[in-house]
């Protein structure tokens, strides 16, 4: 393998061996470009590669080459070892580092790069084969002094044996996959009589996710907080520990927001001697496999017992919540397993490390909170992600680009905000602060619901555990739409078709503005908002210029109003004594379709014509108010994983019809009343977003719906 001829200087001033001359990304999205930042400053060639989903996507447009793939599913493309290789002999490249997810941890892509003489970014086999095996890992460390969570965990168990073992773990207990993270395929189960159903989707997610099905128990530890060590090791026998983060904040296995270091160790007056064993043991799991690079070794603390901690696995890869490490370490973890892989020492020893005030990451995510988390798509219409400047206390890892249409067959984590601070306090504050400020229109995102989560009592307190988010969920109050969000729609929908229409053709009896001898008549304009609901403005007067009108919303009273455009993507709206300030898109080709945003939210509403309008009305007024729609739709673009009745069935309300696999989460469609189910869908159809998959004829007495919370009563999302 040809490598460069210089030497590079190494993060602690020394030098260290020759660097690769190319290097290939075999990732997407946000991390691809992280990686593909540090990479340009060691001043190494970068290759992307992409599918067919994401020819235009921004890593591809950041790294100095790139290469296709395949088409976009990731089986076909990402997950493909054989194409990863092929696009390493086309670019030159001399090495790959992997990033999270997909092949970052699979023990025979690491095997075939060595192979075609090609080095991995990464550990050696023997980590990747000992620890990305749960049950393998578990019974592992735990002959090297690392404690582990009580359980059963031997390879091969069957349904049954796994259900005849339960009773010995005892419940509460988790489902655990032995392959794969990111908690997908994770299932808790209180109640015996639950374990055999959620061992089937168990299974079936991890066969779907990671290609192995194996699964173990664990007892569920009660309030668990989730605390992982940063370690780094070198091929020359150092191993040393970055401190901790803490991951407890987690909806469905899933971290939402994770921060360094932990706020249970910073207020325990022992919190450095416990930092300092629960480092040691990290430093003893990687040593135990020879780790080489950047890893991650996690560990369930019980909130009531800090003091003890358990191993629960060892992921041999870069996390997704690295920078907080970065930002309280000064220290660039992907330049260290560049370096380490090119077969450098580390400069850095134990004493060496301090961890220097506080840092806090949210995930941005394409969902909607509002309907449980349901994965979105859309085109990013504006954005400004990093409104103003932060003095390096605000950073921003991103995948995100104006124009970019989010694809259904990945991740939907788009972004990361990160933040620092002098102490938690301040983090917590700037990170609050960040995501106000954050537009991204166009798309759905939780920017909102983190806000909320940050703004709880118990999270600005340091009291978390994994089950949090679940518990606070119920009780959060998301900003609905108000007049205000009305009125300024409706003047910007005006403004814009003023603009584009400035005089009447033929005179004023063709005029759009409503004019008559006498008093102005009052434009009429419909509003549908998200829900499918319908709204009118009454608009009197022509806003175009930030001039003085009236507006009255659904019949209320004019109040006066107004809107000034301070650019082509910011408005002030108006209305009575109050003042707003909006972000606002329309769609290319779409004005009928207008997007605001505000203080990390945002809405959507479409311009509806007189004919549109009358179709929503319409269907609302066939349904009496509260009862349940018989059709099951898709919620979004997907793959039928699981139909688990038969056509012409007699079900229940609640009852799962069927399961749509969509952006890396499985959702399970349940009948929203009592009925004869009729399927319009099978095991492997590829379905459309609002397609029809089952309608329920419901029997007379039994025509009661399953919810009265319709946007989550049909569908409930897994981890996949």
């Amino acid at each position: 393998m040809s490598m460069q001829t210089r030497t590079e200087p190494a993060p602690g001033g020394t030098s260290t061996p020759r660097l690769f001359g190319t290097v290939l990304v075999a990732n997407r999205g946000e991390i691809a470009c992280r990686i593909i930042r540090s990479l340009r400053h060691l001043g190494i060639r970068s290759v992307a590669v992409y599918s067919d989903a994401d020819a235009g996507a921004r890593h591809v447009r950041e790294a100095d080459a790139a290469v296709r793939i395949g088409p976009a599913p990731a089986v076909e493309s990402y997950l493909s070892a054989d194409a990863i290789i092929d696009a390493c002999r086309q670019s030159g490249a001399e090495a790959v580092h992997p990033g999270y997810g997909f092949l970052s941890e699979n023990v025979d892509f690491a095997r075939a790069l060595e192979k075609a003489g090609i080095t991995f970014i990464g550990p050696g086999v023997e980590a990747l084969n000992v620890m990305g095996d749960k049950i393998r890992a578990k019974n592992h460390v735990a002959g090297y002094g690392v404690p582990v969570v009580p359980g059963i965990a031997r390879p091969g168990m069957t349904d049954s044996e796994l259900v005849e073992a339960a009773g010995g773990v005892g419940f509460p207990l988790l489902i655990k996959p032995s392959a794969g993270g990111g908690g997908k395929g994770m299932q808790a189960v209180e109640r015996p009589e639950d374990l055999p159903a959620a061992l089937a989707t168990a299974r079936r997610v991890a066969a779907a996710a990671f290609g192995d099905d194996t699964l173990f128990l664990e007892r569920l530890v009660t309030t668990p907080r989730h605390i992982e060590v940063q370690v780094l090791a070198d091929g020359h026998g150092n191993v040393i520990h970055l401190g901790e983060r803490e991951c407890s904040l987690q909806r469905r296995h899933q971290k939402v927001i994770e921060e360094a270091p932990s706020p249970l160790l910073e207020g325990l007056p022992d919190g450095a001697a416990i930092r300092a064993r629960i480092g040691e043991a990290a430093c003893n799991a990687a040593r135990s496999v020879n780790y080489q690079g950047a890893g991650t070794v996690e560990f369930l603390v019980s909130d009531d017992a800090p003091d003890e901690f358990f191993f629960m696995e060892m992921n041999t890869r870069l996390q997704v919540e690295h920078p907080v490490t970065e930002m309280v370490t000064g220290t660039d973890l992907v330049e260290w397993q560049v370096r380490i892989a090119a077969g450098a020492e580390l400069t850095l020893r134990q004493a060496d490390v301090e961890l220097s005030g506080h840092a806090v990451e949210a995930r941005v995510y394409a969902e909607v909170p509002e309907k449980n988390f349901l994965p979105s798509t859309g085109t990013v219409l504006v954005l400004d992600e990093l409104p103003s400047p932060t003095e390096g206390r605000v950073r921003v890892d991103s995948s995100l680009l104006e124009g970019l249409e989010l694809p259904a067959h990945y991740d939907p984590m788009i972004s990361k905000v990160i933040a620092w601070g002098a102490d938690r306090a301040a983090a917590l504050e700037t990170l609050d602060g960040a995501l106000a400020g954050y537009t991204a229109l166009g798309i759905d995102t939780n920017v909102e619901y983190l806000r909320l989560l940050l703004n709880d009592p118990d999270v600005r307190a340091g009291h978390l555990d994994t089950g949090l988010i679940e518990r606070k969920l119920p009780g959060m109050e998301f900003r609905k739409v108000g007049d205000a969000d009305l009125v300024a729609a409706a003047l910007y929908a005006a403004t814009v078709e003023d603009r584009d229409s400035p005089g009447p053709v033929g005179g004023p009896w063709n005029s759009r503005s409503g004019w008559r001898l006498g008093t102005p008549a009052p434009r009429r304009i419909s509003l549908g908002t998200a829900d499918d609901g319908v709204a009118s403005v009454a608009v009197t007067g022509r806003p175009a210029g930030g001039a003085a009108v009236t507006a009255a919303v659904d019949g209320g009273p004019q109040r006066s109003a107004g809107l000034s455009l301070q650019n082509s993507r910011r408005a002030v709206i108006r209305l009575g004594d109050e003042t707003r300030s909006y972000a606002v898109g329309v769609a290319p080709g779409q004005r009928t379709r207008i997007f605001l945003g505000s203080d990390g939210w945002s809405c959507r509403f479409e311009v509806l014509t007189r004919e549109a309008r009358l179709d929503r009305v319409l269907a609302a007024m066939e349904r009496e108010e509260g009862s349940a729609d018989p059709e099951v739709r898709s919620p979004m673009p997907g793959t039928v994983v699981a139909v688990p009745v038969s056509d012409g069935d007699t079900v229940k309300a609640g009852e799962v019809l069927v399961s749509v696999e969509a952006m890396k989460m499985e959702h399970h469609l349940v009948a929203p009343l009592a009925g004869t189910v009729h399927l319009g869908a099978r095991t492997g159809d590829l379905v459309k977003a609002d397609q029809v998959l089952a309608t329920i004829h419901p029997h007379p007495a039994d025509a009661e719906p399953a919810s009265a919370e319709s946007d989550t009563a049909t569908i409930q999302g897994e981890g996949a």
